[in-house]
């Protein structure tokens, strides 16, 4: 039987390659979730879901610190991607350790500010619109997703090179 195994235990942030532990309150991943559309054509009892892609990519962090290098990541500009890394530690009830890597590529758009109140800890929370992620444990990518080059790795197979080979990509 097995008991307590892939336990995620602690996490650290890199932001564009700067480390942000003891700094970081949380990290929300992006929920992977199919585009589809409802399909129901003559002959069938019953509408069925047909995949369109994937719903936008997006994700979020709290930092308990004013971080004037994150905040100066900030820009209208586009093109002006920056690099995301969360690393867990996760580990089985007999102790053997294991890790998750997240790379994340975005833009951040949005800086929510804490407010300042005495005696509280004031939080900045960032969020993120993604054109690329990548979810690696204990060195087996799961899912790789590279939406601007329409790559869509999930367990080892690229899901989406035949259409990409149909397009002339």
């Amino acid at each position: 039987m097995s008991v307590a195994k892939n336990i995620r235990k602690n996490f650290n942030l890199f932001v564009d390659g700067r480390g942000y532990a003891g700094q970081t309150d949380e990290f929300n991943f992006p929920e992977l979730s199919l585009q589809t559309e409802e399909y129901r054509a003559g002959g069938m009892d019953a509408p069925i879901d047909l995949t369109t892609g994937l719903e936008k990519l997006v994700a979020d962090f709290t930092l308990s610190s004013a971080s004037k290098d994150v905040m100066s990541l900030f820009s209208v500009r586009e093109g002006a991607q920056v690099k995301f890394t969360v690393r867990e530690a996760m580990e089985d009830f007999d102790g053997t350790v294991g890790s998750i890597v997240h790379n994340l590529t975005g833009k951040i758009i949005k800086i929510a500010q804490g407010g300042a109140k005495a005696g509280e800890v004031p939080k900045d929370k960032y969020e993120l619109s993604l054109t690329y992620y990548k979810k690696t444990i204990n060195g087996a990518v799961i899912h790789e997703i590279d939406v601007i080059n329409m790559v869509s790795i999930i367990n080892g197979k690229d899901v989406l090179s035949d259409i990409r080979s149909a397009l002339g990509m």
